[in-house]
């Protein structure tokens, strides 16, 4: 397993990061199988873990927690806030009061004294930079949180935080986790070279595109993981992006199998070849689907498959918008008119 530093923190991380989605409710619902995938990830060097609060309301945490017992200190630990966590409408986004219960619960259900790495989930703009990042500022200062991150951020909101953490002597953003795949392209734009002139680390999610760089999506397919149902525009098929996609798949299929890969491994390997990003966040629900990622660590891709790629999606571009998860760089109609 390779190992690269996390932005310029000094923390080394493997080029794999283990996303836990898929565990609890929205996936694996067998705890003592969801424990077994995670303590094989560990044990082939993939040290490096990321949930959220959000995740199966709290199960993945809990599941996380309960694997993690006698091997925290060798892990760095990855969580999240942001999303809706019960009715109250309080109890949710990056407002000081919510995130100081957050961070409480998040500890609580991951047994452990302190959090690694602690991004908020989603941007919001109507909430300002200083109000999230001073209680950021005052965790790090508690020793509740090591490090803290952004996700799903702009450019141009990246350099805002930036700014604001520096003009108020806050702690900043360490790390930014966008979407990226062979599909979802647009962070090569204006994202990646934004966190990098920052030095951040970037850790991307969706390698494998919801799915659709797994293998076993077709055009006769539908949604049937709750996690998947919730993100219909992402895998209508009668949506003519979708078709687009399905069409971009096979092409990329003729590729991997050209250079004796598996899809798989293609995808994810073209993601963490990219030298602007520092892990890629794969989420497997089964020990089957584990067993299938972990040897794109050691991918390289040539130039003739970067190129041949190229043409099949060219770079900056994302075929669906709706799978970049944020909204700057298409914006929605009622936006785009006086």
């Amino acid at each position: 397993m390779q190992y690269r530093p996390l932005g310029r923190t000094g923390v080394q991380v493997p080029s794999l990061c283990l996303g836990t989605m898929m565990f609890g409710a929205w996936g694996n619902s067998d705890h003592d199988d969801s424990v077994r995938i995670i303590h094989a990830a560990l044990d082939a060097g993939v040290n490096f873990v990321d949930t959220a609060d959000v995740y199966s309301a709290g199960e993945s945490e809990e599941i996380l927690g309960k694997a993690l017992k006698g091997r925290r200190d060798d892990v760095v630990l990855a969580t999240k806030f942001f999303m809706p966590m019960g009715d109250d409408v309080n109890r949710r986004g990056p407002s000081r009061r919510w995130i100081m219960t957050a961070v409480e619960d998040s500890l609580r259900r991951l047994q452990t004294d302190h959090i690694d790495l602690y991004q908020v989930h989603r941007p919001d703009p109507a909430v300002d930079y200083e109000e999230t990042l001073g209680a950021l500022t005052d965790l790090v200062r508690q020793g509740k949180v090591r490090y803290i991150g952004s996700s799903s951020f702009s450019g141009s909101q990246i350099v805002e935080a930036q700014i604001a953490a520096r003009d108020r002597n806050l702690e900043r953003y360490r790390t930014e986790q966008p979407p990226y795949s062979l599909l979802t392209r647009s962070i090569e734009l204006d994202v990646l070279p934004t966190a990098q002139r920052h030095g951040m680390g970037i850790l991307t999610y969706s390698p494998l595109g919801g799915g659709w760089l797994s293998g076993s999506w077709s055009a006769d397919s539908s949604p049937t993981s709750p996690a998947r149902q919730r993100l219909a525009k992402r895998f209508d098929m009668a949506l003519p992006e979708n078709q687009a996609k399905l069409e971009a798949v096979q092409a990329l299929q003729q590729v991997a199998d050209d250079a004796g890969l598996t899809m798989i491994e293609l995808a994810i390997a073209f993601v963490i070849n990219h030298p602007g990003v520092t892990s890629a966040i794969v989420g497997p629900r089964t020990m089957e689907q584990l067993e299938s990622q972990l040897p794109a660590a050691e991918v390289q891709l040539s130039a003739e498959v970067l190129d041949r790629i190229d043409e099949i999606v060219k770079p900056g571009v994302t075929i669906n918008p709706a799978d970049t998860s944020y909204g700057e760089q298409v914006l929605a109609p009622a936006l785009r008119r006086r």
